[in-house]
């Protein structure tokens, strides 16, 4: 239901928890809720929000810290934008500092 609130469909909500299992264990209160406020906060919203979700389920489970870091590095460049934020949130500390530092 909690996805569903996103915005996501019901393929949508499959294909997540199919590609990311561990999603089902996140807290809604203390993990879901308070990244979801972030990246609202951030201007990522309502469709936005859901494909970045669906691009990369496991984006909510990286740390808050590791999420406004990448980001501010991005603002900071001048290339903030959603398809790379998410892009990047894969990358090993090694390989983000290497690229972007």
């Amino acid at each position: 239901a909690w996805l569903k609130d996103l915005g996501m469909d019901a393929l949508q909500v499959r294909k997540t928890i199919v590609r990311h299992p561990a999603f089902l264990s996140y807290s809604i209160e203390k993990n879901l809720n308070p990244k979801v406020q972030m990246l609202r906060e951030w201007d990522f919203a309502g469709s936005q929000l859901v494909t970045m979700i669906c691009s990369l389920p496991a984006l909510l489970g990286y740390s808050s810290k590791r999420l406004a870091h990448r980001k501010s590095v991005l603002e900071a460049r001048g290339a903030l934008s959603q398809r790379l934020l998410v892009n990047i949130m894969t990358y090993t500390d090694a390989k983000f500092k290497t690229r972007f530092d």
